[in-house]
């Protein structure tokens, strides 16, 4: 026998609220009781409600709206993030999607909790930010929750705010990752400079803390130099890179958990010592690219952003217009790239 689809009817009836309140609870809207939430959402689960998303988007009286603020400056990966979603604006269009791309001062906390705070509930639907962990940004995210935005994370996670969705990789993992290469590349042991953005990023933080744990575990004989922080800005790094190949003769290796590969291949490349060192950077762009080919580089970790920004257009047309439960994205696979398989 067929069974018929469950309505918000349906959901309504069985947790005895009325229709307005499954409403609310469904595009995560205040007003409701924790208490009362629960049975909602326990009756959806109950009854296997599923929203149908393209019928909830047609009977919207506006476009769905959705803010990307990605950080602008020098980090390559940044800016392939933003090409990403400038390339979906006509696609998104034609299904009644409005993305809107800011650009926004790198590592600025007070400038991305200002433009968080500036949204609008009846213009916007769903933000999504890159962002470093400060107060200030947490409390500007739980803000435009309370105001009936929903607000996701992508690349660097928040998890202490109320945030709905991360989208990103498995950070730890990546750090681990490196860890396990660095390790077989360097079975003698040696120094490792180790060069982060901003330890004020998760993603940073967790790429390091998997580093470290791993190499404890399965390469003690690797002795860590750092971590010091370039802001993924190509010339700081640079320096900064410069600095440690010179006070360390000894260096065997460098893990860029960051940005700025444009100063670290320059760097590398000043120091004569490029082939000799066992590097690993993040992020396929044109600075890493260029570095593999030419054997400054001997592996990138990296995200994919433009799978990374279709998962997220995915996440918020689903949360904007479906359950406020959870929503399921496919995982962000870490690519391993070396010069033998570059695209």
């Amino acid at each position: 026998m067929i069974r018929r689809r469950a309505t918000v009817h349906d959901v309504a009836r069985a947790a005895g609220v009325s229709l307005a309140t499954v409403d609310r609870v469904l595009n995560g809207r205040p007003g409701v009781r924790p208490a009362t939430a629960e049975k909602v959402e326990e009756a959806i689960a109950r009854l296997g409600f599923s929203r149908d998303l393209n019928a909830s988007l047609m009977a919207r009286s506006r476009d769905l709206h959705v803010v990307f603020f990605i950080p602008d400056g020098t980090n390559e990966f940044m800016g392939a993030l933003a090409e990403a979603v400038e390339k979906r604006f006509a696609s998104a269009l034609a299904d009644r999607m409005h993305l809107e791309l800011r650009r926004t001062k790198a590592l600025d906390a007070a400038a991305l909790a200002e433009a968080l705070n500036g949204l609008d509930a009846k213009t916007c639907d769903c933000a999504l930010i890159v962002a470093s962990e400060e107060p200030e940004i947490i409390a500007a995210v739980d803000a435009a929750h309370r105001r009936g935005i929903a607000v996701m994370t992508l690349v660097s996670d928040l998890p202490g705010s109320a945030r709905r969705n991360f989208i990103g990789i498995d950070n730890v993992a990546a750090g681990r990752t490196a860890a396990s290469l660095m390790g077989r590349f360097l079975p003698q042991g040696g120094k490792v400079a180790v060069v982060a953005g901003s330890l004020h990023l998760r993603d940073h933080a967790e790429r390091l803390e998997g580093f470290r744990a791993a190499l404890t575990e399965e390469f003690p004989a690797i002795e860590l130099v750092g971590p010091v922080e370039g802001h993924d800005d190509r010339t700081e790094t640079g320096s900064l890179v410069g600095k440690l190949l010179a006070e360390h003769s000894d260096m065997a290796g460098v893990y860029n958990l960051g940005a700025g590969n444009a100063g670290l291949v320059s760097a590398l490349q000043a120091s004569g010592r490029a082939k000799s060192l066992r590097v690993i950077a993040h992020e396929l762009t044109e600075p890493t690219r260029a570095g593999l080919v030419s054997g400054a580089i001997d592996v990138v970790l990296d995200q994919n952003p433009d799978g990374e920004i279709r998962e997220a257009i995915a996440a918020a047309r689903s949360l904007a217009l479906g359950t406020a439960r959870p929503v399921a994205t496919d995982p962000i696979e870490i690519g391993i790239f070396l010069r033998d398989n570059l695209r």
